[in-house]
């Protein structure tokens, strides 16, 4: 720990056996862990949370703290925000229901401070700015739209945004951005950037027609160029503030040669 910024992940490996059940193997990067606080570097392309019996992230803290703690596989989680699935970053967990409330609390209030990093298309105006929309999730559809802000549906979005670095890769062109939400809509960062002529690297949904990572056929297991960076949060029960940084994949290594 260095000025109260945790950044050095450890690895949990988990494997195919009787401990485990039927779980596959996989590696669980734990970046901070402190009574009921567990954060974890998710990978792209894995789900936050998802049905019984399908791979998800909090479905692998489940089997890290059935091994690590004694705990029932099917045992008691909070889950108190997400990552889209096709995003890397930091997601924190409660291993208590106070724990997650107060937590929860926090997130409801905007208290924590979340950053984004991400890759997005083209060279942007400015140095530094604002974008101020109003957006909605789309009816039966897994995205989001904006509309007019005297819509029904209308929510505020609103982000800030600082360019890190300007690029050209494949031919193209290419800015880097770090970002805080304001506030916090499904797929905001994703649609906003689109709608502002800037789509994020990878992310077909809104825009972008260049791949970025691993190909899979389906495109939901496919990565975007969007990475929850750190976050920054008072803990439930000591009170004290923690910040917790998450290192980027080796993936994104050509866009930030000097982070």
């Amino acid at each position: 720990m260095e000025n109260g910024k945790y950044e050095k992940p450890t690895v949990f490996h988990a494997e195919n056996n009787a401990t485990v059940s039927d779980a596959e193997s996989f590696d669980l990067s734990i970046l901070y862990e402190n009574g009921p606080c567990l954060a974890i570097n998710k990978p792209a392309g894995l789900l936050t949370q998802a049905p019984r019996g399908i791979d998800s992230l909090e479905r692998r803290v489940k089997i890290f703290l059935s091994q690590q703690e004694g705990r029932p596989e099917n045992g008691y989680l909070g889950v108190p925000h997400r990552l889209d699935r096709p995003v890397s970053g930091v997601i924190l967990f409660g291993k208590h229901s106070r724990a997650t409330r107060r937590l929860s609390e926090q997130f409801e209030a905007r208290t924590i401070d979340k950053t984004y990093w991400a890759v997005v298309h083209g060279h942007l105006a400015t140095e530094s700015g604002t974008w101020a929309d109003y957006m909605r999730k789309m009816p039966n559809q897994a995205r989001a739209e904006i509309i007019s802000p005297i819509h029904p549906d209308a929510r505020e979005a609103i982000l800030h945004f600082t360019v890190l670095r300007r690029l050209e890769w494949g031919g193209l062109p290419f800015s880097t951005l770090e970002v805080k939400l304001e506030t916090g809509r499904m797929h905001q960062i994703r649609l906003q950037a689109s709608t502002h002529g800037h789509p994020i690297l990878g992310d077909a949904t809104y825009g972008s027609s260049t791949p970025f990572g691993s190909h899979f056929n389906d495109e939901r297991r496919r990565e975007i160029a969007l990475h929850a960076r750190s976050i920054s949060f008072t803990h439930p029960m000591t009170r004290e503030p923690v910040q917790i940084m998450a290192p980027l994949p080796e993936l994104w290594t050509p866009f930030f040669l000097d982070s």
